[in-house]
């Protein structure tokens, strides 16, 4: 992992289980539904439900910093803890790095692999509903650099230096799919005009683990996307498009990058903007 620019933010599976019981270490399990982690978690990870821990009921990400606070406070974390991220759907953990970092927490890495790998190599998991005692949380404002607004994708439309990323399924960006199925009656679908298409998924190993650094750079060079620019990854609800800033940020050692969080759940209800298809 010493080829990617800063691999200090991912731990494979052998450093989590040398750590696994430290006390200054703390593992967040991340999904849509808490049946898989009651199945079968790594040992002491706690969970967090994509919709009710980190989405608000209109599905933007919930970054207000109170809501934040609780939810690392019921999690057992405190501010120097060191947090280990990981999901069942490839590249939960990196969105949660990113939304650790939106607030300012020091100490966060993304698991290599996640919990696919952990399994396939026969590492022990428990059943037990991890838990731990209350913290005092104190969470930073929002760091605004690591996001990109509606308004200033609309006035990036067609500026060379910039380009829209879009790392969805080619079903959603070719206006096929809303989200993951067909579009219901009032759903836009397509994609920003000039967005750049490289699904999410492409950076990563049959393992679950990031591909190398080359093979990263090649993928995105080969697009058109290249370190000189400024990049707006975008997906459908800012879960995949935060992965991709992990990746093209921490990774790669893109020095402009930002997350537009709002994504496809939010353009494509903006009145009057523009949508190709």
């Amino acid at each position: 992992m010493s080829q990617y620019v800063d691999p200090s933010v991912i731990v494979d599976t052998q450093w989590l289980a040398n750590h696994l019981n430290e006390p200054n270490v703390r593992i967040i399990e991340v999904d849509i539904s808490p049946e898989p982690y009651k199945n079968a978690h790594i040992p002491g990870a706690v969970f967090w439900n994509i919709f009710t821990d980190l989405l608000l009921p209109d599905l933007k990400t919930n970054l207000d910093a109170s809501a934040f606070e609780r939810l690392m406070a019921r999690s057992g974390i405190t501010n120097d803890m060191t947090v280990i991220a990981y999901g069942s759907y490839p590249g939960t953990g990196a969105w949660i790095f990113w939304l650790l970092k939106v607030f300012g927490h020091e100490n966060v890495r993304v698991l290599n692999g996640g919990y696919q790998k952990w399994k396939s190599e026969g590492r022990p998991l428990a059943t037990e509903l991890s838990t731990f005692d209350s913290t005092d949380y104190r969470a930073k404002a929002a760091d605004a650099s690591l996001r990109v607004l509606d308004h200033e994708v609309q006035a990036s439309i067609g500026q060379g230096d910039r380009v829209f990323l879009d790392v969805r399924t080619l079903e959603e960006y070719c206006g096929e799919w809303f989200f993951d199925q067909p579009p219901k009656e009032g759903e836009l679908t397509g994609h920003i005009p000039g967005a750049v298409h490289v699904e999410h998924i492409l950076t990563l190993n049959e393992d679950g683990t990031f591909k190398s650094f080359n093979e990263l750079k090649n993928l995105y060079n080969s697009k058109g996307i290249t370190p000189d620019k400024e990049v707006f990854p975008y997906c459908a609800i800012g879960g995949r498009s935060g992965y991709t800033w992990f990746v093209l940020k921490y990774l790669l050692g893109y020095p402009n990058v930002r997350n537009y969080d709002g994504s496809w759940n939010e353009w494509s209800r903006l009145p009057d903007v523009a949508i190709k298809r």
